[in-house]
C-alpha cells in the first residue's frame, strides 16, 4: 500500500506526517539561527573597540577589546586554592619548611620567603616582602632595579624609554613609581596582533649566545617561550655587557642541567652570597622552570606551558584562552584530562605519588645539608684553615645547587620527577662527602668527639640562631609601606592621567586608591 492510498485510508496519518514536517523545518531554523548568531558574537568578540597604543602597561586598557581573557585574568587574585604541596594561597614556606633558614643563612631568604601568588599580586608582593628592604630617608633598598623585571608591563614600556642597561643601573626604589601595573596582557602580546611575542631582552640574548633565532619559533613553542622570558634561572652579571650594572643573564651557555649550570657559575667564578656559617660560596637558585620542564615527558610530547597552566574554554561561540593561570589541579577537567582518560581521583593520585617519592628525597637533602652547615660552622670554631676547609666549601657548593635547583623549579616534583630524583641523589652524594672531609678536618684538629648540633627544628629557633630580628625588619617595612609606597602611587596615577583614557575602562582603579594588602607576615 503505497503512502497516499495509506492517508485516504486513515487521514490522521497525513496531519501526524505534517506535524512531524513543520517540528523538523522548525528545529532546523533554530539550529541555523543559532549557529548564525554565535558566528556574529564571535566576529564581534574579536572586532577592537579601541585602538591599543604600544606597550600599554594597563590590564584594564586590553580589557576593553579583550574582556572574556581580562576576566579570567583577573581572577589570579584568588588565594582559595591550596594543593598538597603548593597552590594560590599565601603559605610562609620558613614556617613550613625551617630548614630553609640555615639553608640560606647569611642570604635575604632566610628573613622572609612566601609561597608566590598569582600574576595579579606580583608588584604588590615584591613591595611587601621583606627582601627588598625598607628604603627611605636615604637608605637604598638591598636589591638593584634589575629586581623588577619580571614583575610588571611597565618594565618593557621603561626599558624602551630610556635603554635596558640603563632600567637596571640603580637601586630597586628607584623605579618605585614605574612599575605599578602587575604582570599582564603588554608582557606577552603584540597590541596590534595579540600574536605571542618576548619583551624580555634575557631570553633573546640567551638564544643569540647559543646561535639559535627565537623569532622562528612556532605558535606552539612561544606558548611556553612567553613563560620562559622569567620562570628561569638568571643572575645579574655585573661585568658584561656593561661594567658595574647588574645586567640579567640566563647561564644557559653550557646546556640547561643542573651540571651545565653548576659548570657555567664554577668557570666565572660566581655567587649569590657567602654562607654565613659554613661560609661556603653559594649559588641561589631562582626558579628554574623552563629547564627542568625542557627535561619532561609533557615537553618531549610537544605540550606547552600555557596547554596546562591556560587551557582553552568555551564561552557562547567563542573559544578562547583561560588567562586564570594557576596549578592545573585546579582545574583537572580543561588541562589534564583533555589528554588523559582517567578520573580526577586516580589522576591527583598519579601526580601525588610522584612527587611524594621525589619530596622524600629531596627533604633528606635538605636535613643532610642543614648537619653540614653546622658542622663546618663547628670546624672553623675549632680552629680549620682555608686550605683545609676548601675542598668542603666546593662540595657544599655543589650540594645546595642541585638541592636549590630541585627545590626552586616550582612544580619540578611532577613536571620531571626523574631528572629531579638523579640531581637530588647526586647532591646527597655529595653533601656525605663533605660531611666526611669535615670529620677528617677535626681529626687532623685534635676533635673526635660527636659533633654539636644546635636546636634549630623551627623557624624562630633557626632564625634566633642566625641572628635575623624579625620585629624590627617587619616595622622598618610597615613604615616604609605607609609612608614610601602612597607616594609612588601618587606619582604613578598623574603619570597615567597623561595616558589615552577610555570611557569603557574594564575594573579600572585609581592607582591611589589601590589597597595594599600588607603581607600576613606583617601582622604575626
Amino acid at each position: 500500500m503505497s503512502l497516499k492510498d495509506t492517508v485516504e485510508k486513515k487521514p490522521w496519518v497525513g496531519w501526524v506526517l505534517f506535524l512531524l514536517t513543520v517540528g523538523v523545518v522548525y528545529l532546523l531554523g533554530v539550529f541555523s539561527s543559532t549557529i548564525v548568531e554565535r558566528r556574529t558574537e564571535s566576529s564581534l568578540v574579536n572586532k577592537p573597540k579601541i585602538k591599543i597604543n604600544n606597550l600599554e602597561p594597563r590590564n584594564e586598557v586590553w580589557g576593553i577589546n579583550y574582556p572574556r581573557e581580562y576576566e579570567t585574568y583577573m581572577e589570579t587574585k584568588s588565594m582559595d586554592f591550596r594543593s598538597k604541596y603548593n597552590g594560590s594561597a599565601m603559605i610562609d614556606m620558613l614556617d613550613e619548611y625551617p630548614a630553609l633558614v640555615i639553608l640560606w643563612a647569611g642570604y635575604k631568604f632566610s628573613q622572609d620567603y612566601n609561597q608566590a601568588r598569582g600574576h595579579y599580586y606580583a608588584v604588590e608582593d615584591i613591595r611587601n616582602t621583606l627582601r627588598t628592604g625598607a628604603p627611605m630617608n636615604g637608605k637604598h633598598s638591598p636589591m638593584p632595579n634589575t629586581c623588577w623585571t619580571c614583575k610588571s608591563p611597565d618594565v618593557p614600556r621603561k626599558m624602551k624609554e630610556i635603554g635596558i642597561a640603563e632600567f637596571y643601573s640603580g637601586h630597586w626604589e628607584e623605579r618605585g613609581s614605574d612599575i605599578i601595573n602587575p604582570i599582564g596582557c603588554a608582557d606577552c602580546h603584540d597590541e596590534n596582533t595579540m600574536k605571542l611575542k618576548i619583551t624580555r631582552p634575557a631570553l633573546i640574548e640567551a638564544f643569540e649566545r647559543q646561535g639559535k633565532d627565537i623569532t622562528k619559533a612556532t605558535h606552539q613553542e612561544m606558548r611556553t617561550l612567553v613563560c620562559a622570558q622569567c620562570h628561569v634561572e638568571y643572575y645579574f652579571n655585573s661585568d658584561k655587557p656593561k661594567k658595574g650594572v647588574p645586567y640579567l643573564t640566563f647561564p644557559w651557555d653550557n646546556g640547561t642541567t643542573a651540571e651545565e649550570i653548576e659548570e657555567y657559575f664554577d668557570d666565572i667564578n660566581f655567587k649569590d652570597y657567602t654562607h654565613q656559617l659554613s661560609k661556603a660560596p653559594i649559588i641561589k637558585a631562582q626558579h628554574p622552570g623552563y629547564e627542568t620542564y625542557t627535561k619532561s615527558i609533557h615537553y618531549q610530547r610537544g605540550v606547552s606551558c600555557a596547554d596546562c597552566h591556560m587551557p582553552y574554554k568555551s564561552e557562547g561561540g567563542v573559544k578562547f584562552t583561560d588567562h586564570k593561570i594557576q596549578s592545573p589541579l585546579n582545574n583537572i577537567a580543561n588541562s589534564c584530562q583533555v589528554c588523559h582518560r582517567e578520573s580526577e581521583e586516580d589522576i591527583l593520585k598519579s601526580v601525588y605519588n610522584n612527587m611524594d617519592r621525589v619530596l622524600h628525597n629531596r627533604g633528606k637533602l635538605e636535613e643532610i645539608l642543614v648537619k653540614t652547615h653546622l658542622e663546618a660552622e663547628f670546624a672553623w670554631k675549632q680552629g680549620a684553615t682555608e686550605e683545609q676547609m676548601k675542598d668542603v666549601l666546593l662540595d657544599i657548593r655543589h650540594a645546595q645547587w642541585r638541592w636549590d635547583y630541585a627545590a626552586a623549579a616550582h612544580g619540578a616534583a611532577f613536571h620531571a620527577p626523574v631528572e629531579i630524583l638523579r640531581v637530588v641523589g647526586t647532591g646527597i652524594e655529595i653533601a656525605q662527602e663533605a660531611r666526611m672531609k669535615i670529620r677528617s678536618v677535626l681529626t687532623e684538629l685534635g676533635y673526635t668527639k660527636e659533633i654539636p648540633i644546635p636546636d634549630v627544628s623551627t623557624k624562630e629557633k633557626a632564625q634566633k640562631y642566625i641572628g635575623v630580628d624579625l620585629p624590627k625588619l617587619r616595622a622598618e617595612k610597615k613604615l616604609f609601606l605607609d609612608t614610601v609606597v602612597p607616594k609612588w602611587l601618587d606619582e604613578a596615577e598623574k603619570r597615567e592621567s597623561k595616558m589615552p583614557q577610555y570611557d569603557q575602562a574594564v575594573n579600572a582603579e585609581p592607582k591611589s586608591k589601590e589597597k595594599e594588602q600588607t603581607a600576613s607576615m606583617l601582622n604575626k
